[in-house]
């Protein structure tokens, strides 16, 4: 009940102390938020009031929570002298620490109070407006003998010049009688610059013929003089003769007079007054600063307190908990207590030498497990980070091991890997090719509509398979549309050449031989005509040949884009009326793009041709009443510029990925060319088509075009 009781009267103590640290931090901050505006610093003796009044309970607050460690720490073995301890070192620190604070509070207010007095503003303010008027002065007088230094150069150049050998004693006599440093004439030429015709004194960073020409504009209109300063000189411009353009340049430097004292003294005015706005910010932080302090220093007193009981009635408390917690597994730990001739010194390196056996027997086998670990963390790493697909399976087929990258290509949609199933499922072809036996080879995967090409290897282990593939699907589409250009080159080059000898021929024969048959005179007729038109076939087909194998490099200009999509889908309006052709764009005004017009319009006229021919298709097999729809949009970003072209016609062919490649045609009498080319443009413009297939059905197609092919073309070679 003692205790209880003993506790319930600190517990209402620490909660009294919170209150009243809490409500006297709530008065100091009312006490500066409400000073008035202007600056006016708040009473010395307040802001000590107010340290002194926060500081007690602050330190009450710190000494009961020592107690409560002092509690905690002692197990209740020796918690009364480890309170003790707390009470006797916090009273010796926090005396002394309240005194010093509740002092040098009251010095630093005072010191504040005299140097922001209403006395030191003022002395600062008339030594501020000393400097600013004897700098005004200095400004007038500069005036003045520039006025009369003209008029006397003017007086002596209307009965000499500035050749004349006196001039230059006279020109002195002029500049160093009004205590001019630094003197010029100076002359402005019909394109309105300076030169200088004559000097006197100047320094080397000092060039008048870099003045403001608005200067010499005011002096020949309406003033007679325009003077100008800076810390380093008071600079002046008047008039010598108008009309011929001659103006006087006087300056006084500061080498020769200490004008540039407003200058500095302005500079101190500015910073005093900054510092005075910020007094009453540095009384707050003074007084936090000696509060913080305090506390700490009072903080420091209960840690050494602590510490010190610890050292001389806690040995043996440490060794039990040290028992406990090598007990727990914490077998690194050792006694840092008493190591000498004693018994509990004995004991303790005892109980040192035991964890020691422990903790080594223990780290080897935590580093044998260790290293079990990293192994197989690298092996999943490895596994995660390269791009081809690896599956383990045990021997009956089952997945046992999935990397990422096989997963993204078997699986159509994103899910946990598909432990569990067999490599039947997963994948027939690659299943195929290792129940056959061998160690790699090609399949084809059909996921999510799209025909992959594999390179697959097997490889054994002690318990299954690992299986290792790559998707070449792209690899195999580049080799053949590379090949394929090389073969129309080729064609292009050795079908070309005798076409037209055969037409020339052929209409020759019916020029000459049409008169002498008459029995067969039709079928002769028949016969030419069908060679000249399957001539024309062919060089049509050559002709697509040499488009494809060397279409020429685009010439990139700025067009709109709204306007070349626009002019090929109206030709397929004109061409079409059957069909319903829609346009949409969201945005307004032009659409600018960097491209070769030409081979532009020429890949949108091919894929909107596409899209009709896609439609008529589905029309002949189609119910009576439907009716094709094509839909073109357009949608700008600030990279690069989409046109979709969407239609409600037959559909993509089952191999879909090999459309762009060069002669597959689902046409009877396409050649296959078309999209192979319609690719190749938009690839040369930075760009890339993609298929798919629309809602309805139909084919969508994607046309993405870079806004400035040029200059990414310029990065990606860097």
């Amino acid at each position: 009940m003692v205790a209880s009781r003993r506790s319930n009267f600190f517990l209402l103590l620490e909660i009294a102390a919170g209150l009243a640290l809490a409500a006297m931090v709530l008065t100091t901050w009312v006490t500066f938020e409400s000073a008035p505006p202007d600056g006016q610093l708040v009473p010395a003796g307040q802001v000590a009031s107010l340290l002194i009044g926060t500081l007690l309970p602050a330190m009450a607050l710190v000494v009961l929570f020592g107690r409560r460690l002092a509690l905690r720490r002692a197990a209740g073995s020796t918690a009364r002298l480890h309170v003790r301890l707390v009470f006797f070192f916090s009273l010796i620190a926090a005396i002394p620490t309240l005194l010093v604070a509740a002092f040098a509070a009251v010095l630093f207010q005072s010191g504040v109070d005299f140097w922001f007095s209403d006395d030191s503003r003022g002395l600062m303010r008339n030594a501020n407006e000393l400097a600013q008027g004897y700098y005004e002065q200095n400004q007038l007088e500069v005036a003045n003998q520039t006025i009369a230094m003209a008029a006397d150069l003017r007086f002596y150049l209307q009965r000499g010049s500035l050749t004349d050998g006196g001039f230059e004693d006279y020109y002195r006599y002029q500049a160093e009688g009004r205590g001019i440093n630094e003197s010029a004439i100076l002359q402005r030429v019909a394109d309105g610059s300076l030169r200088t015709a004559a000097m006197l004194g100047l320094v080397s960073d000092n060039d008048p013929t870099e003045l403001d020409p608005a200067i010499f504009d005011r002096v020949a209109g309406d003033e007679q003089v325009v003077v100008q300063g800076s810390s380093e000189r008071i600079e002046g411009v008047a008039a010598i003769d108008e009309e011929s353009g001659i103006f006087l340049y006087n300056a006084r430097n500061s080498q020769a007079f200490a004008f540039d004292l407003w200058d500095r003294a302005n500079a101190i005015s500015t910073n005093y007054d900054l510092l005075t706005q910020r007094a009453r910010a540095l009384q707050l932080r003074f007084n936090l600063a000696l509060f913080f302090v305090s506390l700490a220093l009072l903080a420091l007193s209960v840690w050494f307190a602590l510490r010190f009981a610890d050292r001389q009635v806690e040995p043996l408390t440490d060794l039990v908990g040290a028992a406990r917690q090598v007990g727990a597994g914490n077998f690194s730990l050792r006694v840092e207590g008493r190591t000498g001739p004693d018994e509990i010194g004995l004991l303790n390196r005892a109980f040192n030498r035991m964890t020691a056996q422990i903790e080594k027997q223990t780290d080897a086998l935590v580093s044998a497990n260790r290293q079990l670990e990293n192994r197989r963390a690298f092996m999943e790493t490895v596994l995660e980070s390269v791009t081809a697909g690896v599956i383990s399976v045990d021997q009956d087929g089952q997945v046992l091991l999935m990397n990422g990258s096989a997963q993204e290509l078997l699986i159509e949609e994103a899910s946990p890997p598909p432990l569990g199933l067999t490599l039947e499922q997963l994948s027939p072809p690659i299943s195929t090719l290792v129940r056959g036996g061998v160690d790699r080879g090609i399949v084809n995967q059909t996921v999510g509509g799209d025909l992959l090409t594999l390179a697959v290897k097997v490889a054994d282990f002690s318990e299954g398979k690992v299986i290792t593939f790559e998707d070449i699907t792209r690899q195999l589409l580049d080799q053949r549309q590379a090949a394929w250009s090389d073969v129309a080159r080729r064609i292009a080059h050795e079908i070309k050449n005798p076409l037209t000898p055969i037409q020339l021929a052929t209409e020759r024969l019916k020029r000459r031989y049409r008169k002498q048959i008459d029995s067969d005179g039709d079928l002769f007729d028949e016969l030419t005509s069908t060679i000249v038109r399957q001539v024309g076939a062919l060089r049509k087909m050559v002709d697509e040949f040499s488009s494809f194998a060397r279409l020429p490099k685009p010439v990139f200009r700025k067009e709109d884009a709204l306007d070349l999509v626009r002019q090929a889908l109206f030709l397929q309006e004109v061409a079409h009326p059957e069909i319903d052709f829609r346009f949409s764009y969201e945005g307004e005004g032009a659409v600018p793009l960097a491209c070769d017009r030409h081979q532009v319009g020429q890949a949108l006229t091919n894929v909107l041709k596409n899209a009709v021919e896609a439609v008529d298709a589905r029309a002949r097999d189609a119910e009576p009443d439907f009716r094709g729809q094509i839909a073109v949009a357009v949608i700008p970003t600030e990279d690069d510029v989409t046109v979709t072209v969407e239609d409600n016609g037959v559909g993509l062919p089952q191999d879909r990925d090999r459309i762009v490649e060069p002669y597959v045609t689902t046409r009877e009498k396409g050649t296959g060319l078309g999209l192979a080319i319609v690719n190749k443009i938009v690839e040369e413009h930075g760009g890339e088509m993609i298929f798919a297939t629309a809602e309805g059905g139909g084919t969508r197609v994607t046309l993405r075009f870079t806004r400035e092919p040029a200059a990414q073309g310029s990065e990606a070679a860097e």
